[in-house]
């Protein structure tokens, strides 16, 4: 039942949300970083879509955060952009459970270094990945331009119950641009429709994904050990963008928005740190 609300509730609130965007067409979203909208059904019906992102680093190559369909368009998109893949550095997957159009890029595309989550280590073995986000090194290959952090107190290595604890996933800043690249975590409705007010939600309405109590740990600190990671970031990352993998992007203003759901939360992480008073 919980897996099926969740579901549900993710479907029907990114359907109404993302009816009016563009699918497969990279979209500027500010210096050297475009955004890229994907379809993706739940239960064969509902399209919650996802998506990926390109980057353009001062080496003059392409980092490709996270992967969609690739359709024909999307390929001569993505080989006009970088030279038919040799400008693409690598290949990065932050969300443990966005996993399906991985094998068809690494065909697409075989030289291309593949780096991902424990899980997509773990679960899709006909890719040759040559590391994880896991490792500290990994995460900052890309530095300074690129930034890749992993939330405090969300389980990111072995999410469970896999049915419906998608919450955690890496974010990553793309500091010329000033972007944040988050899937599920955050999501952020940027249109307005009978669906989404259904669930008190309204255009401009920011929120953490549904599955937040189940992605973070069960022990007692954990709540606030996100809520604090999420405050450092505000404080320590300029952006102004956050582009979400379900729902739509807050352009413009996202510093300000994230702050504004964090402290809203207040409340949710006072009640989750008692459900799990006493344990470590």
């Amino acid at each position: 039942m919980i897996k099926i609300i969740v579901l549900l509730t993710t479907a029907l609130l990114a359907c109404a949300a993302l009816a009016g965007q563009p699918v497969g067409v990279p979209i500027k979203i500010g210096t050297n970083f475009w955004n890229i909208r994907g379809d993706f059904k739940v239960l064969y019906v509902v399209n919650v879509h996802t998506q990926m992102s390109v980057i353009q680093l001062p080496n003059g190559k392409f980092l490709l955060i996270d992967t969609i369909e690739l359709t024909d368009d999307l390929r001569s998109a993505l080989d006009r952009m970088t030279d038919s893949g040799r400008k693409i550095e690598a290949i990065v997957g932050v969300h443990p459970f966005h996993t399906t159009y991985f094998k068809k890029f690494y065909d697409a595309f075989p030289s291309v270094p593949f780096y991902g989550t424990p899980r997509h280590l773990r679960n899709i073995k006909d890719v040759q990945w040559q590391g994880d986000l896991m490792n500290e090194e990994v995460r900052n290959r890309w530095n300074p331009d690129v930034e890749i952090r992993i939330p405090d107190g969300a389980e990111f290595e072995y999410p469970e119950p896999e049915s419906t604890n998608h919450f955690a996933s890496a974010w990553v800043y793309h500091r010329p641009s000033g972007t944040i690249h988050i899937d599920d975590t955050v999501v952020y409705a940027d249109e307005d429709s009978v669906a989404l007010r259904i669930f008190g939600i309204h255009k401009g309405d920011m929120m953490f994904h549904p599955s937040i109590n189940s992605g973070l740990k069960q022990y007692e600190k954990a709540p606030y050990a996100f809520r604090d990671w999420v405050l450092r970031v505000i404080k320590e990352w300029n952006f102004d963008n956050i582009v979400c993998a379900h729902l739509g992007n807050k352009l413009g203003g996202a510093k300000l928005k994230l702050n504004q759901t964090v402290t809203s939360y207040e409340p949710k992480f006072r009640q989750w740190t008692e459900e799990r008073r006493g344990k470590y």
